[in-house]
């Protein structure tokens, strides 16, 4: 790439130095990337010795859940190919740096010309295939140097990207560069054509078929059975944080009988506490504290009306159990997952940004969804959909619905990349 992108790479990476003082998160990033080159070397001796016949870059846990359908597609058709799967953010590594014995893990090392020669050099790939929004200079230059196939699944591009200005000419070029793009909609195709990008296809987004096999296989998790056994209205609230909880919490607190758990998108002792005080004490348990009240051969207490799910991995299981999901994000950098609550057939709620995602778009047309920018609409959808069963049951049925009418991304990139 030129001088100017590596010194913006440069102040990147100094910045991040700085932020890593106060932000255990970035710790974690930049020491997981001085051991990268250690944990290649490892997985090429244990399991790649020729080098990795596909290598996945997900930059965190969504878009890792995006690739995984290719991946265990791949495990289960290709026994024998060798997997690579690098992250740049902590909260991706962390849950799945021990995802399967056969896939080595890796961080991902910054985009600079002599950490890419390294890394590709170490990992020897055979095959890249980047997630959604990584467009990255060096590793897909020196990626098209050494002929290295290389691809892009599940991406979707808008008029205000960078790549559409008339000062974008740079970052188009970085799309020429990908052997082939796979999007999630028509709208994408169009702006690539106009820029010049014609190697495009319109495969979907394989997180439907991810949430459809999630719901398939889910966990059954048995506190949360006994703790919503009778509960008039559960609803799950995902992927939380304190920002959507000053919206929803005055109104579980106004609504006595309603049941609530909540998955914070991220979580310590502080976190917890302090979520565990702002709804009160007396009326919200750990589930790690549930489980140990049951295991003990103790009923619920009849004053808990809140389970804070203090681990990670349950989530995509956990919304079997809800009446409705409240879905986080929408009052910070953008919504998460609510296809992975769709996919159960309920109504999703969340907050207003959510200008990236075709699929809020979809679920708030087909009535599957809600939009809430305050306590008093949160209060509002919330009022109407527990109060009316009919409404709650057609609301969930369009939800459910729009999620089936989606699934096959996986196959189409499949068919294509791996005949």
């Amino acid at each position: 790439m030129n001088p100017a992108y590596n010194a913006g790479i440069g102040l990147y990476i100094g910045a991040a130095h700085i932020a890593a003082i106060g932000s255990a998160k970035v710790r974690h990033m930049l020491d997981g990337q001085k051991e990268t080159f250690e944990r290649l070397r490892r997985f090429r001796s244990a399991l790649a010795p020729e080098g990795f016949d596909v290598w996945f870059h997900a930059a965190s846990l969504g878009e890792f859940e995006q690739a995984r359908p290719i991946i265990e597609r791949l495990l289960q058709k290709y026994p024998d190919k060798k997997i690579l799967v690098s992250f740049f953010s902590p909260s991706g590594y962390e849950v799945r740096c021990n995802y399967n014995p056969k896939v080595a893990v890796v961080y991902l090392p910054f985009d600079m010309p002599h950490l890419v020669k390294r890394f590709l050099d170490e990992a020897s790939p055979r095959m890249a295939i980047f997630v959604k929004y990584e467009f990255w200079g060096n590793y897909l230059t020196e990626l098209k140097r050494r002929g290295i196939p290389t691809y892009i699944i599940s991406a979707i591009f808008r008029p205000t990207q960078r790549f559409f200005k008339k000062w974008g000419g740079s970052f188009r070029a970085l799309l020429s560069l990908y052997d082939r793009l796979y999007v999630q909609d028509e709208n994408s195709r169009q702006l690539l054509e106009s820029a010049g990008i014609h190697r495009v296809t319109v495969a979907g987004d394989t997180r439907f078929d991810r949430v459809t096999a999630i719901r398939a296989g889910r966990r059954s998790v048995p506190e949360i059975e006994s703790f919503v056994e009778n509960s008039p209205f559960t609803l799950v609230a995902g992927s939380s944080w304190e920002r959507d909880e000053n919206v929803y919490i005055p109104w579980l607190k106004a609504n006595p009988d309603v049941r609530a758990i909540i998955a914070p998108h991220e979580f310590d002792s502080h976190r917890l506490q302090s979520l565990r005080h702002h709804l009160g004490k007396g009326h919200t348990l750990l589930l790690s504290e549930l489980k140990n009240i049951l295991s003990a051969g103790n009923p619920v207490p009849a004053s808990a009306r809140y389970i804070i799910i203090d681990c990670f991995g349950l989530l995509s299981s956990l919304y079997a159990y809800a009446d409705a999901a409240y879905v986080g994000g929408g009052f910070g950098v953008g919504i998460h997952n609510i296809n992975e609550a769709a996919v159960y057939g309920i109504p999703v709620i969340f907050g207003p940004n959510h200008g990236k995602f075709i699929e809020a778009r979809e679920l708030l047309q087909c009535g599957g969804a809600r939009c809430i920018d305050s306590r008093e609409t949160l209060a509002s959808a919330l009022d109407s959909l527990s109060r009316d069963t009919s409404l709650r049951l057609s609301a969930g049925k369009a939800a459910g619905e729009y999620i089936a009418a989606h699934v096959g991304a996986s196959d189409i990139i499949m068919g294509d990349l791996f005949p």
